[in-house]
């Protein structure tokens, strides 16, 4: 498709910034949900919205003339000791983002949301997420999940250690599908996955897992 316009919410973030850099250069216009004074950590091209990602209200108004909305906002480095987070940040958001969206009529709304069934320690994580997919459905909108596990990149580098034992995992048929479900991709995967979906957008509501984040693009 050609060119369109973004709505991205957590746009300065660790998968945002690199994602709103990618859109811009591609021709896209993106206008991006910031908390006020940071507005500057955009990259150059990118419309600042300043708002309260927890309150559609103090950005509704300002979603369109976007088509497309990508919903990024989540607790930093998540782990079992942030699970009520995830329900008053990660949750919360998300409610917020399809109220928003909703308001102004998007045609294809965008999900970061994470490997399901995922391992148990990280279960309310897990389940968030699958909550969050459930709220997007229900609103009726077109809409694509993106569900990674880990995405390796600056500062997220430790899981490199587990490469050899997924090297393994993968080829043993009981543990085939599980270490390709929760496979490990890099942030670069993570954001062609993601201008993927902005640039095709489905008919109804599509899932793309971890071996399609993988893929190239020929």
């Amino acid at each position: 498709m050609g060119s369109s316009g973004v709505f991205v919410t957590g746009g300065t973030g660790y998968i945002g910034r690199p994602l709103v850099a990618e859109l811009l250069r591609r021709g896209h216009s993106v206008r991006a949900l910031v908390r006020p004074g940071s507005g500057g950590r955009l990259p150059d091209g990118a419309t600042a919205v300043t708002g309260d990602a927890l309150r559609a209200d103090t950005f509704a108004a300002q979603v369109l003339p976007s088509r497309t909305f990508v919903q990024l906002v989540g607790v930093a480095h998540p782990g079992p000791a942030k699970a009520a987070q995830f329900r008053t940040v990660d949750l919360a958001s998300l409610r917020a983002s399809v109220d928003a969206a909703v308001q102004a009529g998007i045609g294809h709304f965008v999900y970061l949301s994470v490997a399901q069934p995922a391992p148990a320690i990280m279960k309310a994580y897990a389940a968030v997420r699958a909550e969050g997919e459930a709220i997007v459905r229900q609103s009726g909108m077109r809409a694509t999940f993106l569900r990674p596990w880990y995405v390796l990149g600056p500062g997220h580098r430790w899981p490199y250690l587990l490469v050899p034992a997924y090297f393994v995992f993968e080829r043993l048929p009981g543990t085939r599908d599980a270490a390709r479900r929760i496979g490990l991709v890099t942030r670069k995967q993570m954001v062609d996955a993601l201008v993927r979906a902005v640039e095709n957008p489905p008919e109804g509501v599509r899932v793309v897992e971890v071996p399609e984040i993988r893929r190239r693009d020929a």
